[in-house]
């Protein structure tokens, strides 16, 4: 009986120990930054300007902003979890091609931009990109972008303003939902550091929604972007890459007739239950 409780004991005690672990070094792998030097010199093929704002406490938000003449407006774009603005800033020709402007900004600890991260400090620079952008765009001419891990701090954003839409890219439910698959012997309601729950901030927005998610994605399956869909129906429009896969989206001419279709008001919403069932 002895022995029972003691290999009980150590079992409880490693998980304990495990669910420490988990806690304290979970950020190495969610985030995978590029770290730049400050005197690091950007080189693109379109005009731009580098940005640099104030976040507070000595925390400084690093951002290219690419312009276009004429502009239609301007795509406000939340990259994913891995590299820089240096090299994030290639998607900027997806939507310069289509007569916007691009901004992209690099998140705390990644690149040039500095300052302690956490889920609270992240949304609130979200908010100050847009509050940047709202010096030079009227709101009904920026459209919030996010991409992967963007995804959650895009609608976060949405939900928080009245930008012209939102458009989702391989986004997820939340991170919980995610950690619970990888790992679901994890008590992730306590242990995990960033909850971003894109589910429910979709449901607070307002604007018109375009989730955008490769049926083939393995990372962040298409049932993510199907049961955000349903959260906020009579706003979202879902759009299925039949092939496509969490990282290759804009391989596809369809990603592009889409995405064409819908910054120029011309894409024709299909039956939200016709596209999810």
């Amino acid at each position: 009986m002895k022995s029972i409780l003691l290999i009980i004991a150590c079992i409880v005690a490693i998980y304990i120990l495990l669910c420490v672990i988990l806690y304290l070094i979970q950020e190495y792998f969610i985030f995978h930054p590029e770290i730049l030097p400050e005197n690091f010199v950007y080189e693109f093929s379109y005009p731009f300007d580098e940005i640099n704002i104030d976040a507070g406490n000595g925390a400084v938000l690093n951002g290219i902003h690419f312009k276009v003449p004429n502009s239609k407006g301007v795509i406000y774009y939340f990259k994913g979890n891995t590299r820089s603005v240096k090299g994030w800033s290639k998607f900027a020709k997806d939507f310069i091609s289509k007569g916007y402007d691009f901004f992209v900004m690099d998140y705390r600890g990644f690149g040039k931009s500095k300052g302690k991260r956490n889920e609270r400090l992240m949304y609130k620079d979200a908010l100050l990109g847009y509050r940047y952008l709202k010096k030079h765009y009227n709101e009904k001419n920026i459209v919030i972008y996010g991409r992967s891990i963007g995804s959650g701090f895009a609608t976060y954003t949405a939900s928080k303003t009245n930008a012209k839409m939102l458009i989702l890219d391989s986004p997820y439910l939340s991170f919980r939902y995610i950690a619970y698959r990888y790992a679901p012997i994890f008590p992730h309601k306590w242990i995990l550091k960033y909850q971003i729950r894109t589910d429910k901030y979709i449901a607070q927005v307002q604007v018109p929604i375009y989730i955008l998610h490769g049926a083939k994605d393995r990372l962040i399956p298409f049932k993510h972007a199907k049961k955000l869909a349903l959260i906020n129906r009579k706003k979202t429009n879902l759009i299925k890459i039949e092939k496509g896969r969490h990282n290759n989206l804009p391989s596809f001419p369809q990603y592009h007739l889409v995405l064409h279709d819908i910054l120029h008001g011309n894409y024709k919403r299909i039956s939200l239950y016709e596209e999810v069932y």
